[in-house]
């Protein structure tokens, strides 16, 4: 028996489910496994483009948002595209009504002196820190020396005529002229400043505006269609009601194993491995950041659902062929000659059991082969029919159907890492147990 674990554990597929496993926990406790908003709470908004757009406009448009909320400050927040007119904007910390304004709109930046436009949001280099004096804001930025002299040029003779300030053509500012503005002489520093009902107000006016000039303006004209939350308090529950639900369907498939097979030997292993592609798929998803949402959680509950299935048909074929080999010899009536005394007759035996033992390990392998026909047969139809999920979340985004992309992921992940893993590594296992037998 020493020298069948030995062995067991010298097997490539024992040793690369030990380093996957490793790895995984690895991936887990640096990275932590990534969370939808179901399980940590946080609010998603739903933003939608005035028109299709191209891969290369799509990743303008991600990339403008996410700058704009991490420059207002949003910390925990996930940018990402839903197919070709949908954006998905996933935050926490923070209240959606909050940073709604600035998601929401395109942030067009102009300044007119008159019908003239003077200045454009592509002329700014650097906003810097606004001001606040009662209830009055001022957001200070520099300008690019060519967009400078044009300002000067235009502005020449000009003083006490209001600058007209524009956002997404809604009037910020008008600020007029002064004597030293109006003289031709370039100077890269500009201002835009208002007044507010309060200084509360005023300093929630000079973040956004601070914010969409930091972070420039979107390519095209943006709505928000949607906006959803959940409580960090409910996410808690979900994890904790997941947790239970795990744990209490262990302990039912442990009582099960055991009223069926009547084995104890044969609970350890079956939920080991159970717990292994949990692991295992965690840990993938951690790698690929994956969140983990309910989704996603339902597809791993599916992933190792079939996997404790197919280990009983790994089971059941390998005890039912024990059997028949056990019937087998039962149904033999006929002595075996007495073999004759001395060196030939030692052989003899030595050949007859080698011979036994060949056949054993034949009709063993023959069954493992039985077993997993069936096993990768159900494989390639569950992935089959988990593909045109997938592909509608990957293609059309995380609406619609497409929320339903975690659940084909962890489950199409699932099924691989137990047909070329775990699986092999139970077959083993069964073979270290009763392959010699």
């Amino acid at each position: 028996m020493k020298e069948s674990i030995t062995e067991f554990f010298k097997d490539y597929r024992v040793i690369l489910l030990i380093v996957l496993l490793i790895g995984s926990l690895a991936a887990i406790t640096i990275l932590g496994v990534p969370q939808g908003l179901d399980l940590q709470g946080g609010s998603q908004i739903e933003i939608h483009l005035e028109k299709p757009v191209d891969a290369g406009t799509m990743n303008t448009v991600t990339s403008v948002l996410e700058k704009r909320l991490n420059a207002f400050g949003v910390k925990d927040v996930q940018v990402r595209a839903s197919g070709d007119q949908d954006v998905i904007v996933d935050i926490a910390g923070v209240k959606p009504e909050e940073v709604t304004d600035l998601v929401g709109t395109p942030g067009k930046f102009e300044a007119k002196i008159g019908n003239e436009t003077v200045l454009v949001g592509s002329d700014i280099t650097t906003v810097k820190a606004y001001v606040i004096e009662g209830n009055t804001w001022h957001v200070p930025f520099t300008i690019t020396p060519e967009a400078a002299n044009k300002f000067a040029q235009l502005a020449q003779g000009k003083a006490g005529q209001p600058v007209d300030m524009y956002l997404d053509g809604q009037l910020v500012s008008s600020p007029e002229l002064t004597e030293g503005l109006a003289n031709g002489v370039a100077s890269t520093d500009v201002e835009i400043t208002g007044t507010e009902n309060s200084s509360t107000e005023a300093q929630d006016q000079a973040k956004n505006i601070q914010t969409i000039l930091q972070s420039g303006s979107l390519p095209v004209s943006v709505s928000i269609t949607g906006i959803s939350t959940v409580s960090a308090n409910l996410g808690e529950q979900f994890k904790t009601g997941a947790l239970i639900a795990g744990g209490l369907a262990l302990i039912v498939i442990s009582i099960i194993i055991f009223l069926k097979y009547r084995d104890p030997k044969l609970v350890f292993p079956i939920i080991f491995t159970s717990v292994a592609e949990l692991i295992l798929i965690l840990g993938i998803a951690t790698v690929i950041r994956q969140n983990i949402d309910l989704a996603a959680i339902a597809g791993i509950i599916a992933a190792i659902g079939t996997g404790v299935d197919d280990q009983i048909i790994i089971t059941d074929e390998i005890l039912k062929g024990k059997d028949q080999d056990k019937e087998s010899t039962s149904r033999k009536t006929k002595k075996p000659k007495k073999a004759k005394k001395g060196k030939k007759g030692k052989q003899a035996k030595t050949g007859a059991r080698k011979s036994k033992v060949t056949k054993r390990f034949t009709g063993f392998r023959v069954r493992i082969r039985s077993a997993f026909f069936i096993i990768y047969a159900a494989a390639a139809t569950l992935i089959a029919a988990m593909l045109p999920v997938a592909y509608v979340g990957f293609t059309r985004g995380a609406t619609g159907i497409g929320v339903l992309t975690g659940f084909a992921i962890t489950t199409i992940i699932g099924i691989l890492v137990g047909i070329f893993v775990t699986r092999p590594v139970y077959a083993k296992f069964m073979e270290m147990m009763y392959g010699g037998k």
